[in-house]
């Protein structure tokens, strides 16, 4: 897959250019057409690219639609959270955590707009070589492929680009869908942690899952 346009320049990206050449995963961004035009397809429309300090307003809009629907799944958000502002916020932070090597932030699109997130977290060089891996697809777009989809992608990315050894993932036990998501991804279940996050408002047990890439 190639990059089918180029955008116009996004001064973050451009930072993260400029500092990827010192990062383990700079292979990632000569790789990911996520940097060009419309980004890699996932499935049927829907792509996936790194996000731009530009989809603040696309994000706003995807938390806002979604905001019923991710509310058992996520922590509680303040007002800001849900405004243009405050997702620009969010966006400067993420890239800043992609310029340091630690995280891999994308957002899904279907036709230009934000259908869904994911991200690796909390990437760990040395002898563990691993990562979180997270996302959430729109209300609209369940059961149609594009989480497992999505999946898929960050697990060739994981292994491929950033050269990772394992990736870990995590669902309340109650997210059956999440779950057959992981498991079809060849996620395995290795635990449960309890009291692991504070999840719409409470300390609550996660399954643990991981993938061994190599």
């Amino acid at each position: 897959m190639q990059p089918e346009s180029l955008p116009a320049s996004d001064p973050r990206l451009d930072a993260c250019i400029a500092a990827l050449p010192e990062w383990p995963g700079f292979a990632l961004l000569e790789h990911m057409e996520s940097l060009g035009g419309n980004g890699v397809r996932l499935v049927g429309s829907v792509r996936v690219r790194v996000p731009r300090v530009s989809d603040a307003e696309g994000l706003s809009a995807a938390y806002q639609r979604n905001r019923e629907h991710l509310a058992p799944w996520e922590p509680r958000r303040n007002e800001d959270f849900f405004t243009v502002a405050g997702q620009a916020a969010s966006i400067e932070s993420k890239l800043a955590l992609f310029i340091a090597g630690s995280d891999v932030p994308w957002v899904l699109l279907d036709e230009g707009r934000i259908v869904g997130v994911m991200t690796l977290s909390g990437i760990v060089r040395g002898p563990f070589l691993s990562a979180h891996l997270g996302y959430w697809v729109d209300k609209d777009y369940t059961g149609r492929g594009v989480g497992s989809a999505a999946v898929a992608y960050a697990v060739d990315a994981a292994r491929t680009e950033l050269g990772l050894h394992r990736l870990q993932a995590a669902t309340l036990p109650q997210n059956a869908a999440s779950q057959k998501i992981l498991k079809r991804s060849h996620f395995e279940e290795i635990g449960l942690a309890p009291a692991y996050l504070e999840i719409a408002g409470a300390w609550q047990d996660h399954i643990l899952y991981q993938r061994i890439l190599f």
